[in-house]
């Protein structure tokens, strides 16, 4: 168990500067998720944390030691990749056991610690198997367990979902928080995708171009996003974005003052007469519990519209769309939430 703390850490490659003087903490037996999309230094931050990459400036400091200059091998982490990293030739408690013996710790403590990771991951039956005789699913929980056997301070997770099908990456997660419920353990966990981040996480910490946009729980960024970026990203569909200038009269008195722009979320629009803008229907989707709606409105916007229900609109068909006016978001000429 350990806390993490980050001190205005700075990564560059050459002349281009890529991290950009992040802060961030995270607390002991926290489950913090980076998301952000591809490229925006959520894995380079996540390395940098492992000792696999070098700061370029700032601190890391680990149950309030500084490890800049510690190695990898002895900050008492451990890193589970997107690629499951497993020795094809070993069973899996061989590849379990590969770590602690280059530790040089005694048999019967390997032996406890395999048994214990083995039963926390419900894989007993297929320690003597090897990888190739595994699913994809399978592979990634003896990875999992691989960090488990080290008994590190902070787990890291660096996307270990991504190669899994869609729906075994639903029944991976859930695995992983109860795994996390069970262990107790400091979790720092690096994904693209914004549905992992909102359904894991105690803290999401939402990153872009190097920089952290905004930091909280999950419903902390879904209520109250700090800017567009974080709204737009948080969120599926994602945010409606409209111009303020483009509102009818009766929906531009809710704005206040310095707004810009105007943010509804899909899930928030219903089909009335009150506060309403017009949808002209381009496009239907039915999921059988739920429907969305995809069509423009004023001034050739585009607007999405989420239903819970099933519904008889058509493509081409034109509604009224509405919503109470506690759900509105609204953004200034900077970007930044009023």
């Amino acid at each position: 168990m350990a806390n993490l703390k980050l001190i205005d850490i700075k990564k560059s490659y050459g002349k281009t500067e890529v991290i950009h003087g992040l802060e961030l903490e995270v607390l002991d037996g926290e489950f913090c998720v980076l998301v952000g999309p591809s490229g925006c230094g959520k894995s380079t931050l996540l390395r940098m944390i492992a000792g696999l990459e070098a700061i370029t400036e700032g601190s890391i400091f680990i149950n309030d030691e500084r490890v800049n200059d510690v190695s990898a091998a002895k900050r008492g982490l451990a890193m589970v990749f997107q690629s499951y990293a497993l020795y094809p030739h070993m069973t899996v408690r061989q590849n379990l056991a590969f770590g602690l013996e280059n530790l040089k710790l005694d048999k019967e403590d390997i032996d406890q610690r395999i048994t214990k990771a083995a039963t926390q991951l419900r894989m007993e039956e297929y320690l003597k198997r090897r990888p190739g005789q595994l699913s994809g699913g399978q592979r990634q929980r003896v990875a999992i367990g691989r960090a488990i056997v080290r008994e590190p301070s902070i787990y890291l997770f660096d996307e270990p979902l991504s190669n899994l099908d869609a729906e075994l990456r639903v029944a991976t997660r859930v695995e992983l928080k109860a795994l996390h419920a069970r262990l107790g353990n400091t979790m720092v966990y690096v994904t693209h995708d914004q549905v992992e981040a909102m359904t894991m996480a105690d803290k999401i910490v939402v990153m872009h171009d190097g920089i952290i946009e905004q930091t909280g729980t999950p419903l902390d960024l879904y209520n109250k996003p700090a800017n567009l970026f974080v709204a737009g990203f948080i969120g599926s569909p994602k945010m409606n974005f409209l111009n303020c200038s483009s509102l009818p009269e009766k929906i531009k008195k809710l704005a206040p003052k310095g707004a810009i722009t105007f943010g509804i979320r899909p899930e928030h629009l219903t089909i009335t007469e009150e506060n309403s803008l017009p949808l002209k229907v381009v496009n239907v989707e039915q999921l059988g519990s739920d429907s969305y709606l995809y069509g423009d409105t004023i001034g050739d916007q585009e607007i999405s519209i989420k239903l819970n229900n099933q519904t008889d609109i058509k493509s081409n068909q034109s509604v009224n769309v509405g919503f109470n006016s506690s759900n509105t978001h609204w953004f200034d000429s900077n970007g930044i939430s009023l």
